[in-house]
């Protein structure tokens, strides 16, 4: 029997600052509505889906800072959106910001989550690669600050079996980095769900919107390919509080070829079925790990060959 999935990256447009809970989840229910009238079974929202991208902004008072996360997942404003997946049958994942106390300590992450068609949550993930600076840098056009507001996540990079498949969890700046993608493709992973906030511009270095959109694409095609994975990459885009950020949501299948592509910046359904016998191919003849990947012979990784700084 084949392993069929119809998915969908569930884009969003600009969030404002001044946006209630309540108006961003009622935004989320209706592309889950909308995503249930095509029969899409998994939808991927992005990174920090519930509110603006406040890292932009350097601010100083916790209270002010906390308002931007959630202590309880669902909460008394979240629950409406598990209620719908549970009435609908459909899965998501869902990227917010979290706030817990754990280990004696309270502990802030760049969080997503998995969640079943029953409404229940599955699995969490916190974001590893946390991108941009800590401390407030003036000579920005805007701020960075994930390093300042969030801890490293601790979670690992985990698989889950769900609808049949093996799915796995990421967060923005970890699309960058290969190590992501290979943990979870020595998983077995057939599915790898992406959301992300990313700036147009870089803001500090000549790189623009047309070379970060194909960096965008370029790592999670590479990802995708390499590993014998679907990547569904999920944005949030359009011109949120000034800053312009990158749209450009789309599904990747398991030889690194984008099979659907937003048409918008704005709140829009990116939809594609996704075949998991698909991911066969690459994982049994390509990339064999274990036929063909020889980590044995990468050699040491010592004082000469591991990463150095830059010259001044």
């Amino acid at each position: 029997m084949p392993r069929l999935i119809k998915a969908a990256a569930a884009q969003m447009g600009p969030i404002a600052r001044s946006e209630s809970r309540r108006q961003v989840v009622d935004r989320l229910i209706a592309l889950m509505r909308e995503a249930h009238g095509k029969d899409v079974r998994l939808m991927v929202y992005p990174e920090m889906a519930l509110t603006t991208f406040f890292p932009r902004w350097y601010m100083t008072d916790q209270a002010e800072i906390d308002g931007f996360f959630e202590t309880e997942m669902p909460g008394p404003e979240t629950r409406r959106l598990f209620e719908t997946a549970a009435a609908l049958g459909i899965g998501f994942y869902l990227g917010y910001c979290e706030k817990t106390i754990e280990r004696g300590g309270v502990h802030r992450h760049n969080t997503s989550i998995l969640v079943d068609p029953a409404g229940k949550i599955l699995g969490k993930y916190r974001k590893v690669h946390l991108p941009g600076h800590a401390e407030h840098e003036p000579q920005r056009p805007w701020q960075h600050l994930e390093k300042r507001y969030f801890e490293i996540g601790d979670l690992g990079f985990p698989v889950w079996r769900l609808m049949g498949g093996i799915m796995g969890m990421c967060i923005c700046n970890d699309r960058r980095w290969p190590e992501t993608y290979r943990v979870m493709g020595l998983q077995g992973v057939e599915i790898v769900m992406l959301g992300y906030n990313t700036p147009a511009e870089n803001g500090v270095a000549p790189e623009g919107a047309r070379l970060r959109m194909f960096h965008n694409h370029l790592t999670m095609q590479a990802g995708a390919y390499q590993n014998g994975t679907y990547v569904i990459g999920t944005a949030k885009g359009g011109v949120e509080e000034g800053v312009p950020m990158l749209a450009g949501s789309c599904i990747v299948n398991p030889s690194g070829e984008i099979v659907a592509l937003a048409e918008t910046e704005g709140d829009e359904l990116v939809i594609a079925d996704l075949d998991l016998d698909l991911c066969q191919f690459n994982k049994k003849t390509v990339f064999n790990f274990a036929a063909h990947r020889r980590i044995e012979h990468y050699g040491p990784i010592t004082a000469q060959t591991a990463a150095v700084p830059p010259p001044e």
